[in-house]
Protein backbone atom coordinates (compact mmCIF):
# COMPACT_ATOMS: atom_id res chain seq x y z
CA UNK A 1 0.00 0.00 0.00
CA UNK A 2 1.33 3.17 -0.74
CA UNK A 3 2.29 5.56 2.10
CA UNK A 4 -0.27 8.66 0.19
CA UNK A 5 -3.38 5.74 0.51
CA UNK A 6 -2.02 4.96 4.46
CA UNK A 7 -1.90 8.41 5.00
CA UNK A 8 -5.51 9.33 3.70
CA UNK A 9 -6.82 6.21 5.10
CA UNK A 10 -5.67 7.75 9.00
CA UNK A 11 -6.92 11.19 7.99
CA UNK A 12 -10.25 9.70 6.82
CA UNK A 13 -10.19 7.87 10.48
CA UNK A 14 -9.51 10.63 12.20
CA UNK A 15 -12.06 12.81 10.88
CA UNK A 16 -15.13 10.38 11.67
CA UNK A 17 -13.59 10.32 15.12
CA UNK A 18 -13.56 14.45 15.25
CA UNK A 19 -16.82 14.45 14.27
CA UNK A 20 -18.46 12.16 16.88
CA UNK A 21 -15.68 14.37 19.53
CA UNK A 22 -17.60 17.36 18.25
CA UNK A 23 -20.95 16.01 17.90
CA UNK A 24 -20.99 14.92 21.71
CA UNK A 25 -20.31 18.60 22.80
CA UNK A 26 -22.99 19.79 20.38
CA UNK A 27 -26.09 20.77 22.91
CA UNK A 28 -29.23 18.48 22.95
CA UNK A 29 -31.14 20.73 21.44
CA UNK A 30 -34.04 19.87 18.81
CA UNK A 31 -32.64 21.81 15.90
CA UNK A 32 -29.81 19.70 16.33
CA UNK A 33 -31.08 15.91 16.86
CA UNK A 34 -31.40 15.12 12.62
CA UNK A 35 -28.05 17.36 11.54
CA UNK A 36 -26.34 15.39 14.42
CA UNK A 37 -27.57 11.89 13.53
CA UNK A 38 -26.78 12.76 9.95
CA UNK A 39 -23.64 14.20 10.30
CA UNK A 40 -22.56 11.05 12.23
CA UNK A 41 -23.73 8.57 9.34
CA UNK A 42 -21.91 10.43 6.73
CA UNK A 43 -18.37 11.10 8.91
CA UNK A 44 -18.46 7.67 9.66
CA UNK A 45 -19.32 6.17 6.13
CA UNK A 46 -16.07 8.19 4.51
CA UNK A 47 -13.11 6.23 6.10
CA UNK A 48 -15.32 3.02 6.13
CA UNK A 49 -15.70 3.01 2.51
CA UNK A 50 -12.36 4.22 1.55
CA UNK A 51 -11.14 1.54 4.09
CA UNK A 52 -12.98 -0.63 1.87
CA UNK A 53 -12.30 0.55 -1.62
CA UNK A 54 -8.58 -0.57 -1.08
CA UNK A 55 -10.19 -4.51 -0.95
CA UNK A 56 -12.07 -3.34 -4.24
CA UNK A 57 -12.77 -6.59 -6.78
CA UNK A 58 -11.95 -4.60 -9.84
CA UNK A 59 -10.81 -1.42 -10.97
CA UNK A 60 -14.97 -0.83 -11.55
CA UNK A 61 -15.46 -1.66 -7.84
CA UNK A 62 -12.44 0.86 -6.77
CA UNK A 63 -13.96 3.72 -8.79
CA UNK A 64 -17.88 2.73 -7.23
CA UNK A 65 -16.95 3.20 -3.63
CA UNK A 66 -14.50 6.10 -4.11
CA UNK A 67 -17.66 7.76 -5.75
CA UNK A 68 -19.34 6.89 -2.51
CA UNK A 69 -17.37 8.68 -0.67
CA UNK A 70 -16.72 11.23 -2.43
CA UNK A 71 -21.08 11.41 -1.89
CA UNK A 72 -20.56 10.83 1.86
CA UNK A 73 -17.40 13.42 1.88
CA UNK A 74 -19.91 15.92 0.51
CA UNK A 75 -22.66 15.03 2.95
CA UNK A 76 -21.02 15.65 5.62
CA UNK A 77 -19.44 19.05 4.20
CA UNK A 78 -23.00 20.24 3.79
CA UNK A 79 -24.45 18.59 7.75
CA UNK A 80 -20.95 20.90 9.17
CA UNK A 81 -21.72 24.01 7.07
CA UNK A 82 -26.07 23.69 8.69
CA UNK A 83 -24.97 23.23 11.97
CA UNK A 84 -22.42 26.19 11.61
CA UNK A 85 -25.59 28.28 9.60
CA UNK A 86 -27.97 27.60 12.84
CA UNK A 87 -26.10 27.19 15.42
CA UNK A 88 -25.50 31.44 15.51
CA UNK A 89 -24.04 32.45 19.18
CA UNK A 90 -24.39 29.15 20.53
CA UNK A 91 -21.57 29.34 22.96
CA UNK A 92 -21.35 25.64 23.23
CA UNK A 93 -20.44 25.22 19.45
CA UNK A 94 -16.61 24.80 19.61
CA UNK A 95 -16.29 26.77 16.59
CA UNK A 96 -12.45 26.20 15.78
CA UNK A 97 -12.90 22.14 15.55
CA UNK A 98 -16.39 23.31 13.61
CA UNK A 99 -13.93 25.51 10.88
CA UNK A 100 -11.51 22.58 10.97
CA UNK A 101 -13.87 19.81 10.33
CA UNK A 102 -15.10 22.17 7.33
CA UNK A 103 -12.03 22.57 6.37
CA UNK A 104 -10.63 19.16 6.25
CA UNK A 105 -14.05 18.07 4.33
CA UNK A 106 -13.14 21.05 1.71
CA UNK A 107 -9.77 19.10 1.09
CA UNK A 108 -11.31 15.42 1.47
CA UNK A 109 -14.40 16.79 -1.70
CA UNK A 110 -10.95 18.09 -3.79
CA UNK A 111 -8.76 14.76 -2.68
CA UNK A 112 -11.71 12.19 -3.52
CA UNK A 113 -13.07 13.89 -6.98
CA UNK A 114 -9.21 13.67 -8.22
CA UNK A 115 -8.92 9.99 -7.55
CA UNK A 116 -12.46 9.26 -9.14
CA UNK A 117 -11.25 10.74 -12.04
CA UNK A 118 -7.79 9.25 -12.20
CA UNK A 119 -9.57 6.03 -11.53
CA UNK A 120 -12.47 6.78 -14.17
CA UNK A 121 -9.29 7.52 -16.89
CA UNK A 122 -7.47 4.16 -15.99
CA UNK A 123 -10.54 1.88 -16.39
Amino acid sequence: MKDETKRLLERTFNFCVNCLLFLDNIPKKEKYRVLKYQLAKSSTSIGANYEEAQAGESKKDFTHKIGIVLKETRESNYWLRVIEAVSGDDKNIDLISLQNLISESVEFKKIFTTIKINSQNND
